[in-house]
């Protein structure tokens, strides 16, 4: 499967949910559309670690001075 953008990614997801949800597959072509909607999912959850591992904030010390600290998940909320 070919790297697709992030955005582009979550397009054909919601693409793959609506043709899923609509009910009007065979039972061989939805499987076949939830094993890629499954890869392109992993893809994108690959896309977000990677953009999560670039990202800093910015946090002020106790002393006022500015610090660049990598964001996790539990700084983030």
């Amino acid at each position: 499967m070919a790297k697709l953008k992030f955005e582009d990614s979550m397009q054909k997801l919601e693409e793959i949910v609506a043709l899923l949800e609509r009910g009007d597959l065979t039972l061989e072509e939805s499987v076949a559309k939830y094993e890629n909607g499954f890869k392109i999912y992993k893809q994108c959850v690959a896309l977000l670690k990677g953009a999560e591992k670039k990202i800093k904030v910015l946090t002020k010390t106790d002393d006022g001075e500015l610090q660049e600290k990598d964001i996790t998940m539990e700084n983030s909320v």
